[in-house]
């Protein structure tokens, strides 16, 4: 009798197996969706962006992307997760949504450690400490002196909880010194309120506020990073400035609904490092300040445990709170 039903099984593991490689093989027959937590033309954005369209280029893969910018990305984020495992919905997210934000709320509504699937970690950029050029700053020791004589100076992020948000309070516990923080939903009306001198001090990602610097409007300081970034030679590591230990980044990655058949995540991991690998993205991605990190998706759960790990104490220490919106 037991082996009648381990026959039975067996057929039905090699007919599961059978059915799932000729669905891969016939994939993808239609576009992709990619749901973006962020906004259009955030860092985030652009940067999977370049990514995707390197991937269509060598795969004829059409993405049709899904910009839902809400609750630190935490809307954009469940809407992978919930999707139909069928590999024609996929998504960005980041270091926020899929690591910070469990700290934020253990009520989340998914959890990033166990709901979702893990296609390939593609890209990491640090902060870059940035001031409005209304303010005659021009170096990290005025930026100190600066926010220390002036109590609850504004500092712009795309959210609660956001890479921006987090190393503007970990700046802030570094120093000593108290700031206050205004998110923003929309990346373009934080650019625009930096820039008049409203909000005049973040801690961003290059590609939102690169257009800024290279006209003059915005100046950047230093960078939350071990090495200087290729697309700014000249402004210094936050240790070459003078803050040690401070390093703060986003990383990127693409997932997929828990239940995604592995054949696909593993097309598509290869697919996302084989257009890393290519010289045009790469000399991108330095442009956008982001360094490109291939490898199989694993990387990016052992990711979410050590960047919840980190980031415990100084969002404690910090007293942050996640978005309600």
């Amino acid at each position: 009798m037991q082996i009648k039903y381990l026959r039975y099984f067996l057929i039905g593991l090699i007919s599961f197996i059978s059915s799932s490689l000729t669905h891969a093989q016939g994939y993808p027959n239609r576009p992709i969706t990619v749901i973006v937590p962020f906004s259009a033309g955030s860092a985030s954005d652009v940067v999977t962006r370049v990514l995707l369209d390197k991937v269509s280029t060598n795969n004829n893969i059409r993405f049709v992307f899904d910009n839902r910018p809400a609750a630190g990305g935490n809307v954009g984020t469940s809407a992978v997760i919930k999707a139909d495992p069928d590999g024609y919905t996929i998504g960005l997210s980041t270091s926020g949504p899929l690591a910070v934000n469990k700290i934020l709320n253990p009520d989340l509504g998914y959890d990033p450690e166990k709901d979702l699937q893990p296609i390939a970690l593609f890209a990491v950029l640090p902060n870059v400490i940035v001031v409005s050029s209304t303010l005659n700053i021009n170096t990290i020791a005025q930026l100190n002196d600066y926010i220390r004589k002036t109590p609850d100076v504004g500092y712009g992020s795309v959210g609660n909880g956001s890479s921006q948000h987090l190393a503007g309070a970990y700046y802030e516990q570094l120093l000593g010194a108290k700031m206050t923080h205004v998110p923003y939903r929309v990346t373009a009306n934080m650019v625009t309120d930096l820039v008049a001198g409203r909000v005049p001090i973040s801690f961003q990602l290059l590609p939102n506020v690169s257009g800024q610097i290279a006209g003059g409007r915005v100046k950047p300081l230093a960078v939350a990073s071990n090495r200087r970034l290729t697309a700014l030679p000249d402004v210094p590591t936050a240790a070459e400035a003078g803050i040690k230990g401070y390093e703060s980044a986003a990383w990127f990655a693409l997932i997929a609904p828990r239940g995604t058949p592995k054949v696909i995540i593993d097309k598509l991991n290869k697919e996302v490092n084989q257009a890393l690998g290519d010289p045009t993205v790469r000399a991108k991605f330095a442009e956008l300040g982001a360094d490109p990190i291939s490898g199989p998706p694993e990387e990016v759960t052992q990711l979410i445990a050590s960047d919840i790990k980190k980031w415990t104490a100084i969002i404690k220490k910090g007293g942050i709170a996640l978005d309600k919106q």
